[in-house]
């Protein structure tokens, strides 16, 4: 991928295909943060858009004190509690699982044999259905922390808590999600 520095400065001169590009690689980031807070699936497509346009108008001011990703990911958490806010909807705490299919290319790529890629494609699935149930801020802390791999330093930025918060709702939260997968499956189960 292009660096971070390159890319911005050819989206502030115009360039639609550097934006493109940009909007590709930083659009697991936002997802994650967004259906992990907003429960309307059209909701959640027009707010994901509206925080690309908010990141494209104000990306002549991102001044490298912080990560891009960082920056980004502040943008879209301020964007759905705003839009939480303004809405007064529940919070987002059922996640459906979009990437269910394998392609033998995907499997032949990584090496891995058809049977190891299903197995862990399942049970990323139940691990994943089971991050859905957490609590909407347990379950974006480990989205942040464990699919974006942040710090606890730039997750602390992001949700504006002390970082010694969002190291204890880690451990809450992976204690929960231990709990919730023991209880709700056999090894046989996540198998199916």
């Amino acid at each position: 991928m292009e660096d971070d520095k390159k890319l911005i400065a050819r989206i502030l001169c115009g360039e639609k295909e550097a934006f493109t590009c940009f909007v590709k690689k930083y659009q697991k980031l936002v997802s994650h943060v967004v259906f992990r807070l907003v429960r309307n699936e059209t909701d959640r497509e027009d707010i994901c858009q509206d925080i690309f346009i908010k990141i494209y108008r104000n990306l002549g001011t991102f001044r490298y004190d912080s990560k891009l990703s960082t920056w980004i990911a502040s943008i879209a958490h301020n964007t759905c509690l705003h839009y939480l806010e303004k809405k007064r909807v529940p919070l987002y705490e059922d996640l459906t699982d979009t990437e269910t299919t394998l392609s033998i290319e995907q499997v032949a790529e990584t090496g891995r044999t058809i049977i190891d890629a299903v197995i862990s494609r399942d049970i990323g699935r139940c691990v994943r259905k089971e991050i859905d149930n957490l609590p909407h801020l347990l379950g974006l802390l480990v989205a942040l922390y464990h699919l974006e791999e942040m710090s606890y330093e730039e997750i602390a930025g992001i949700t504006r808590l002390p970082m010694g918060t969002v190291k204890s709702y880690l451990y809450r939260a992976r204690k929960q999600l231990k709990t919730q997968l023991m209880n709700t499956y056999l090894l046989e189960d996540i198998w199916q």
